[in-house]
């Protein structure tokens, strides 16, 4: 175990124009051990980039992913996202076992069954969003008609939300999401206006059950009334920009590489290749641990790049190719241990389903501008686009 310091490298937030992944994540991978840095605000921690070492950290007992323990690096705000103590029932920063209450209600909500029974209806809003994009003219913007739209509508009908409010309930969530075109202000008014809509169509389930995930969770009683509302918002923020950054990325990357669409197969890849939750699994020691042979010490903030371990080449053949029919799967897009994404059965699904949709529907679909000027955005915890035009 060492206790000496590596050099420090400068924190890995996104710098314009730079490619995803970074070139530096290469650097990284080749030091020994750990890579040492400070967040923005002057804090050290240190940076995971292998594969292997991105997964022990996920799994370690010693390692926190509660923000309220000293020294866990709190990267910005994105998304709108409150801080978990202002709102009961934000599992996602609770470590074992308090967060075990939560995965283990929602679990039976994304097996394979439970999705494969949505199909039906993730297959008629997919097609109703193509159906308003054709009627629109020969052009959009498939971010904001399409990736955005599809993850929110999915996830409304998941929850019970009724057809005459999806269009509030798919409006406030983009205001949520939208950190270029929204400001600080119009994300915490969506925050607010969405968390009242959840409070009172809780109320409404609770009188009147319906066969959709908020009345199963009630029926069950495992979440507390007045932690439900929180879990939902989580939900609803977790699955959506994601997932729509996922869309668009993939539609470009699918683009660029025609011999593979209509392979499912490329779902996987995509996932892989992108990354886009590339600085969401960030961690924090509350002991002293070591990892890859570096001493963390208890109170050291604790950055996995989860961008770095998909493409670590030890583990990934040719890592920066495109390439579905590749043998190794394992990657972390999704993340690891007891925190790896509940609806990673969901949006596998909401991901085949829109790509072979669209380029069924849309044979000629194609990039209105060149690819180097599409508006990529590694602007926050997140990758992805701002806008996509496109063109058929």
């Amino acid at each position: 175990m060492s206790g000496a310091e590596p050099p420090v490298v400068d924190f890995p937030l996104r710098r314009p124009g730079e490619p995803f992944p970074p070139p530096r994540y290469e650097e990284y991978r080749r030091q020994r051990g750990l890579v040492l840095s400070y967040l923005p605000n002057g804090n050290k921690c240190w940076l995971v980039t292998r594969h292997e070492d991105v997964r022990e950290v996920l799994t370690n007992r010693g390692i926190s992913s509660n923000p309220d323990h000293p020294g866990f690096p709190n990267i910005s705000a994105t998304m709108g996202v409150p801080r978990q103590e202002q709102i009961p029932g934000w599992f996602v920063g609770l470590d074992s076992p308090e967060h075990d209450r939560f995965r283990k209600a929602l679990i039976p909500e994304f097996t394979v069954r439970r999705v494969r029974e949505m199909r039906p209806a993730i297959e008629r809003t997919v097609d109703e969003r193509i159906d308003a994009l054709l009627a629109a003219g020969n052009q959009a913007d498939l971010v904001a008609e399409f990736a955005l739209p599809v993850p929110s509508l999915v996830i409304s009908t998941l929850l019970g939300v009724p057809p005459v409010d999806r269009d509030f309930f798919e409006s406030r969530t983009r205001t949520l999401v939208a950190i270029r075109a929204s400001t600080d202000q119009q994300r915490d008014t969506a925050t607010k206006e969405l968390l009242r809509y959840i409070n009172r169509l809780v109320a409404i389930k609770e009188k009147w059950p319906g066969d959709d995930l908020i009345s199963r969770l009630l029926a069950t009683g495992t979440i507390r009334a007045q932690e439900l509302s929180g879990v939902l918002l989580l939900l609803l923020i977790a699955g959506h920009e994601t997932t729509a950054n996922n869309i668009a990325l993939g539609v470009v990357t699918l683009l660029a590489n025609p011999a593979w669409i209509g392979d499912d197969r490329a779902v996987e890849e995509t996932l892989r290749i992108h990354s886009v939750a590339d600085l969401v699994s960030l961690r924090v020691a509350v002991e002293d641990v070591e990892i890859s042979g570096q001493l963390i010490r208890a109170g050291e903030g604790i950055v996995p790049l989860v961008g770095a371990a998909n493409h670590d080449a030890e583990v990934f053949a040719c890592p920066h190719a495109f390439d579905p029919s590749r043998a190794e799967r394992h990657h972390v897009a999704f993340g690891y241990g007891v925190h790896q994404c509940l609806g990673q059965n969901l949006v596998r699904v909401e991901l085949e389903i829109a790509y072979r949709r669209l380029f069924e529907r849309i044979p000629t679909l194609e990039l209105a501008v060149p690819i180097e000027e599409l508006p990529f955005k590694y602007d926050g915890v997140l990758c992805g686009l701002h806008e996509l035009p496109v063109r058929w």
